[in-house]
């Protein structure tokens, strides 16, 4: 199975779970994004290493694993989201020491947030994406942190975040076929990417 590069395009609120966050990440060479729920915590972790000159004055624990990785000379190589079961995605963080390659099993949030620090890029492989990633129509939103991303970042620096309110699940097992496709364009127009989701599954299920 070939491997798919991907890059952070941002943070979001999650519209499905009560205090979590939607990582936002992109396809390097292709349009697609694939949305991650992840906790509160792991999307601090990942705003502070996405903003290079934040420090905070206490190591997070990330930041203590790259002290303590620098320091036995352990080198993040790469990481991996290799495997989607029940909506969760499984990773694998790639490392090197004295030329000896080792694969750990890590929560997808605790290895990107390490990815970063390590400045190691991130794959998936391309039945995951099919599976999983929307398609966006232009090259723009491919490559720019959109403007509520970048609000969402700055609330997790400062602390200030907000209390979402989940939503009922909408049921669109009365919606036409055109109408699905119409709102998961207007859902990926408003980077409502949970929703995109739900919206494709339904579609898939018709087609």
């Amino acid at each position: 199975m070939s491997l798919v590069r991907l890059n952070i395009k941002g943070i979001s609120y999650s519209q499905t779970q009560n205090g979590a966050y939607a990582l936002i990440l992109n396809e390097v060479d292709g349009t697609r994004t694939l949305p991650i729920v992840i906790g509160a915590f792991e999307a601090q972790s990942i705003a502070i290493a996405l903003e290079k000159e934040i420090m905070p004055p206490r190591p997070l624990t990330h930041d203590l694993f790259k002290t303590v990785a620098d320091r036995f000379e352990i080198v993040v190589k790469q990481v991996i989201i290799h495997k989607l079961l029940d909506g969760v995605f499984y990773s694998s963080i790639i490392c090197e020491r004295d030329q000896i390659e080792e694969i750990i099993d890590a929560r997808t949030s605790d290895a990107i947030a390490l990815a970063l620090r390590f400045n190691a890029p991130i794959f998936t492989y391309k039945n995951i994406l099919e599976t999983a990633g929307i398609s966006t129509d232009t090259e723009t939103k491919k490559i720019e942190v959109s403007k509520k991303a970048d609000i969402v970042i700055e609330e997790l620096l400062s602390g200030s975040t907000q209390e979402s309110t989940n939503p009922p699940k909408t049921d669109y097992s009365k919606k036409s076929l055109k109408s699905l496709k119409k709102m998961l364009d207007e859902a990926v127009e408003n980077e409502e990417y949970e929703k995109a989701v739900d919206l494709r599954d339904e579609i898939s299920k018709r087609q």
